[in-house]
């Protein structure tokens, strides 16, 4: 869901863009409609397309091109979800049912590269070559970072560098992308385009840092996923790299073998395990290390949105909210 400070200001806005989502995403096969009304109907908190709408107007935009481009930033995000759930045998999702658990692994998949190639249709009808790359550039690097992911799934030895390339592959590059075309639409100077960018690209890395934090310390009907889910799917995330570098040998070993399960095949019940190593985490302060590293993030995002808005002129409640959002980004319990 998304914050009350986000839907007071662009609830409007967001009925508009989930009208060009519906209108866009209807076909001939009813199983690709099914799954399109059972995705748009979860929620969820919609950043993307919002962080898009609030960046074309803080520049001033006052057309309706925003709408077409946050419904393909939606999509783009939403077919990642599909093939992301499907590789993780994901059972649940913004506190719904996975598609995959609704409908099977194959269905998914395939609705997934039908939202793909629905963005790339609406996107050459932009007819912006500059969008397009945008867009095609960023759909290209989240690709990357699926598959550098799973090839990091079970690997206790990542470290804090190759998280850090997953989930700016993974997350933050459509965050950037989507603030980025906020300034494009405005036709703004390749500066303030740019500061838009790493506006939107801090914000994501603050997201997720705190999503992995979530992930162990978060309220389970309030995330919309089950805690624990990264652990089960062998993901080393910051909390446990962190761990690793503080804590002792008995920890490190704990962490090491619990990852390790998914190549071992050695069973480990989450349930049971989590405690222990919640526990483990916030007396070697790892929690607290992974918080403070987000919120470094968050302050970069501020720093570089107000180093854009000196750029530019737009409406100043646009401006206030996407600072709004930097600061939830690392308060938040959902």
């Amino acid at each position: 869901m998304q914050p009350d400070f986000l839907k007071d200001v662009i609830r409007d806005d967001m009925i508009e863009v989930n009208r060009v989502l519906r209108e866009n995403l209807s076909s001939q096969i009813a199983l690709i409609n099914q799954i399109a009304d059972h995705i748009i109907g979860s929620g969820g908190k919609r950043l993307r397309p919002a962080l898009l709408v609030l960046s074309a107007r803080a520049c001033g935009y006052t057309g309706t091109m925003h709408y077409l481009l946050a419904a393909i930033v939606e999509m783009i995000h939403t077919s990642t979800l599909l093939h992301d759930d499907v590789v993780d045998d994901s059972s649940q999702r913004r506190g719904k049912p996975t598609a995959n658990h609704a409908f099977g692994n194959a269905a998914p998949v395939l609705a997934g590269d039908f939202l793909y190639s629905r963005s790339f249709q609406l996107m050459v009808g932009t007819r912006s070559l500059k969008i397009l790359q945008i867009l095609s550039d960023a759909t290209n690097v989240i690709a990357e970072g699926e598959v550098q992911q799973l090839m990091s799934a079970g690997n206790p030895d990542l470290d804090e560098d190759g998280y850090f390339q997953v989930i700016r592959r993974k997350t933050a590059v459509l965050f950037e992308a989507a603030a980025r075309l906020g300034a494009v639409l405005s036709d703004e100077s390749d500066e303030t385009e740019q500061a838009f960018a790493l506006y939107g690209r801090h914000l994501g890395m603050a997201f997720q840092i705190m999503d992995d934090v979530l992930d162990y310390t978060g309220d389970a009907a309030l995330i919309g996923k089950n805690l624990g889910d990264d652990l089960a799917e062998g993901k080393m995330t910051l909390p446990l790299i962190y761990a690793m570098r503080a804590g002792n040998a008995e920890d490190a070993a704990l962490i090491r073998r619990v990852i390790l399960s998914r190549k071992t095949g050695e069973h480990f019940d989450t349930g049971k395990v989590l405690p222990t190593l919640i526990d483990m985490l916030t007396r070697v302060l790892a929690l607290e290390t992974t918080q403070t590293r987000a919120r470094e993030e968050s302050q970069k995002a501020s720093e570089a949105l107000t180093s854009a808005l000196k750029l530019s002129n737009g409406c100043s409640l646009s401006r206030q909210t996407l600072l709004k959002l930097a600061t939830f980004a690392v308060e938040r319990s959902f």
